[in-house]
Order: C-alpha cells, then structure tokens, then sequence
C-alpha cells in the first residue's frame, strides 16, 4: 500500500509530526489564554493583546531568527525554537500577574518564529524541485490536523483549570523538540546541512530580485491577508450579523473549508511539482477569487458553504507553491531568505482582520469580500509572467 510518504526524504514525515505537535499545543491554549487573561481582572482588549503579541512578535524577530539560522545551523535553531516555545509557556502556566504572561507569550512568539523558519529551511533544503510542493503541503497537513485536534481537547482542559491548557502546551512542543532533533542528528540529509553551514549566505536584496521570489512574497501576503484571515476574522460576523444565523451554522462552513483543504493539500502539492508552481499559483488565485465572489453575490447559507469550500481549495495550492518557489530559487545559507518570506505572510495576518473589519464597519460585508479580491488578483497576474524555477527542468545555466 502507498504512502503519501512514500518517495519524500525522511525528515519529511518528522517535521510534519512535529508541526502536528506545535499545532495541536497551540490549539489547548487557545481558548484559554484569553479567559486566563481576564483572570487577572484586565479589559477585553488587554487579554485580546496577549494573543496579539504572540503574532507581533513572531513577525518582528523573524529576521533575527533567519540570521541566527544562517549563523548556527537550521538543525541547532529548530531545537532551541522550540524548547524557548516549551519553556514560555511553562512559565505562563505559573504567571502571577497579566504582565508576566504577558512577556511569556511575547518570548513563545520568537520561539515559534524560529521553529518555523528552521523547519521550513531544511524541508526545502532536503528535498528536490520536484518534491518541493509536496514536502511542504505534508507540512502544512501536520499543521491543519493539529489545528483541529488541539481545540477539541483544549475546551475540556479549560474546564480543569486554567493553566492546565498551558502545561500540555510545554509537554507537546517539547516533545516535538526532542524527537525533530534526535531524528535529524541521525539522518543522512542532516550530514549535508552541516555540509551547507559553510555555504556563503543569500542575501535579501539579491532574493528580491528573482522573480519567483517575488511572486512568493505576494502570495504569501494575499493568502494571509485575503484568504486566511478573513476566514478568521471576517467570516464569523457575516455568519451571525450579516446572513442573521446562529453561531452553529458557522461550524458547518468552517469544516467544509477544512475538509477541502485536508483533502486537497497532498494532491495540490504533487500538481505543483509536476505542472509547476505557475499553474499552482494560478489555480489557487483563481479558486480563492471565486470563493469571495460568492461570499459577495450569494448571500444565503448554501452560497456560504460553497465559498468555505472553493476557499479550502484555493488555500491548498496557494499554501503549496509559494514554499516550492522559495526552495527553487535559494541558494547557500538562505534563512534571512526564509524569514522574509514567513514575515511576509505573517504581516498579511497581522493588518487582514484590522483592514477587513474596518471596511465591514464603514461599508458593508459584501465591499469587504471585493476588497479581499484585490489582493488575489495581482497573484493571478504576477503568475501569468512567472517562468519555469524548478532547475531540473531548465537547460543550463539555471536562471529562475
């Protein structure tokens, strides 16, 4: 019986069990931290900062953590991303106040920064171009599955105590830890990164001037921005508000668009790899900009789960070929490269659910969803003039 394993590097399969892992953690603590939050008698908008910060930090220490990847190893930077994640949140389980959980998650945030930079660089690193969209789109399922799962078990932790949540966090990432660097201490690929540690570092300006890098940096940020958050953010109050259903309904759409994606995520990444991150790029763009149309045109609860699921779709080729773009065109020590990248995707994140939730107040739901549009188009566009990256399908010299 086949694999979806079957023909990608070992380390695959381990970073996407580790991811699964981090993901899971992070999904007990979720509905947890702002309630514990609260306990120390603070605003709303004060626990909601403790969520934020994680985000802010994430993104403001990424290029730190690509310089400290080009400097002591990916392998080294993943390990220590994660026991910093680990240990934060050890000591967020026993904040005395709101200012010390609050520093903890701050501190969390650069661990994760870090943990996903490293990760991301040796998946690319460990595998060819024509593995490159698979490899990450197993990564990203990790993620996916660990999202729903951790959740689940989160609420009923919350019901324990409120810190519990955050000892199960320390415990899983930890242990993501331990078995991502036992794992690669022992693998063949690991003995050719330490080989590359020696390799000059890519440099950012010359990064940004190779078209696929460009395209994605784009993608990434319309993903984050259009796609993701206003699943996020957006969706919900249009559920409730704007089509007047009940919060339950919501469940429905959410799981269309995770089912989709969960199934589609692997196929997506092997039709990047032997068609090309263009017609990924395309593909995504496309299913993405017909999901919001229908947010925009079909205001019912049928044209609602379809738009969660063409979402879904368009999310697992936009999720897949911007990494395999990255994979195609770094070179040497590529970790600030890397950071950039996530940074990218991260500041989307960041300003969507601001810049959606704005224009809903000032207009309306359905001029929110056609702004969304804006920033899928000029993927499409930028897509349509991308050239063949994958160096094994290009007749020397290699110009991506």
């Amino acid at each position: 019986m086949k694999t979806p394993f079957r023909d990608l590097p070992a380390e695959v399969p381990v970073l996407a069990a580790a991811a699964f892992l981090v993901a899971a953690g992070f999904g007990f603590i979720a509905p947890a931290t702002p309630i514990f939050a609260r306990s120390f008698g603070v605003s709303q908008a004060a626990a909601g900062a403790v969520v934020s910060l994680f985000a802010f930090a994430r993104f403001s220490t990424a290029l730190t953590g690509g310089r400290l990847v080009d400097r002591f190893g990916a392998q080294k930077m993943m390990a220590i991303g994660l026991f910093i994640v680990s240990f934060s949140a050890l000591l967020a389980a026993f904040s005395q106040n709101y200012y010390q959980l609050l520093f903890f998650r701050g501190a969390g945030g650069f661990g994760s920064a870090v943990w996903t930079i490293s990760a991301t660089t040796i998946l690319l690193r460990v595998t060819s171009d024509d593995q490159r969209g698979q490899a990450q789109s197993t990564f990203q399922s990790g993620y996916l599955f660990g999202s729903i799962s951790g959740p689940l078990f989160g609420g009923a932790l919350v019901e324990v105590s409120l810190r519990a949540p955050f000892f199960v966090y320390s415990f899983t990432v930890a242990s993501a830890g331990v078995v991502a660097l036992l794992f690669l201490a022992k693998s063949e690929s690991a003995k050719k990164l330490t080989v590359a540690s020696s390799d000059a570092t890519m440099l950012i300006r010359e990064a940004l001037k190779i078209p696929g890098y460009q395209a994605a940096i784009l993608a990434a940020f319309g993903l984050a921005w259009a796609v993701t958050s206003v699943r996020i953010s957006l969706v919900p109050l249009y559920v409730t508000e704007g089509l007047g259903l009940r919060p339950v309904a919501l469940g429905a759409g959410l799981a269309a668009a995770t089912i989709c994606q969960g199934l589609t995520l692997i196929p997506a990444g092997k039709f990047v790899d032997s068609r090309g991150r263009r017609e990924g790029l395309l593909i995504g763009s496309m299913l993405s900009i017909a999901a919001l149309l229908i947010f925009a045109y079909v205001e019912n609860y049928g044209g609602f789960i379809v738009a969660m699921a063409f979402a879904g779709l368009g999310a697992s080729f936009l999720a897949s070929a911007p990494a395999a773009l990255v994979g195609d065109v770094m070179t040497g020590q590529s970790g600030r490269v890397v950071a950039v990248w996530q940074m990218s995707s991260d500041l989307g994140f960041v300003i969507g659910p601001i810049a959606m939730g704005f224009v809903a107040d000032q207009q309306s739901y359905k001029a929110a969803f056609l702004v969304a549009i804006l920033l899928i188009v000029p993927i499409a566009l930028r897509a349509l003039r991308l050239s063949e990256t994958r160096k094994s399908h290009l007749p020397p010299p290699y110009e991506p």
